[in-house]
C-alpha cells in the first residue's frame, strides 16, 4: 500500500468534506450534500484522480481501502466544520433547525456522546463509500479491461535445475 497516496487521499478527502460541510448549512442543499458524503464521496474522488492522472490501475481491493480512508476522513472533516457552524446557527437563530447540536454542550457527557456519534457515523460512512471506491475500482477495470496483477510472481510454470 502506497503511503503517499493514502496521504494525498486523506487530505483530498479532508477538503471535499469540509467544503461539504459549509454546504450543509444552507436548508435546501444539506440533505443532498449529507447523502453525497455518506454515500458516494469516494466514487467522486477516485474519478477525479483518475481523470488527472494521478493515481494508476488500482484494483478493486485498493478501491475498497481507498473508499474506506476518503469516507472516514471526510465524514470527520465535515463534523469539524459542520457542528461548530451549526452550534452557533443555533444560538443566535432560535428557529434554525439545524442548531439541535447545542443541546450536546449541555454538560461534559454529553460531549463525549457527541464524540461518540462522530466516530460512528464516521465508520458507517467508511463502509458505504468503501463499497462505493469498490463499484468505481470495479468499473474502471471494466471500462479499461486492464486488471492489476497483485502478486506477478507468485504462479510459476516450470522449475529451475
Amino acid at each position: 500500500m502506497n503511503l503517499l497516496l493514502l496521504k494525498q487521499l486523506s487530505i483530498l478527502s479532508a477538503f471535499a468534506g469540509a467544503i461539504l460541510g459549509f454546504i450543509t448549512i444552507i436548508p435546501y442543499v444539506s440533505f443532498i450534500s449529507f447523502m453525497l458524503l455518506i454515500l458516494c464521496l469516494s466514487a467522486f474522488v477516485l474519478a477525479y484522480l483518475k481523470q488527472n492522472e494521478l493515481i494508476g490501475i488500482i484494483s478493486v481491493r485498493e478501491g475498497c481501502i481507498f473508499g474506506a480512508v476518503i469516507g472516514f476522513v471526510s465524514f470527520l472533516a465535515f463534523a469539524v466544520v459542520f457542528t461548530p457552524i451549526s452550534m452557533l446557527l443555533g444560538w443566535l437563530i432560535p428557529s434554525y433547525t439545524q442548531g439541535f447540536m447545542r443541546f450536546f454542550l449541555g454538560s461534559f457527557g454529553s460531549f463525549i456522546v457527541m464524540i461518540f456519534l462522530i466516530i460512528f457515523m464516521g465508520g458507517i460512512s467508511a463502509l458505504f463509500n468503501a463499497f462505493s471506491g469498490l463499484v468505481t475500482a470495479y468499473v474502471y477495470e471494466l471500462i479499461t479491461g486492464i486488471k492489476k496483477e497483485n502478486n506477478q510472481n507468485s504462479s510459476v510454470d516450470f522449475e529451475i535445475r
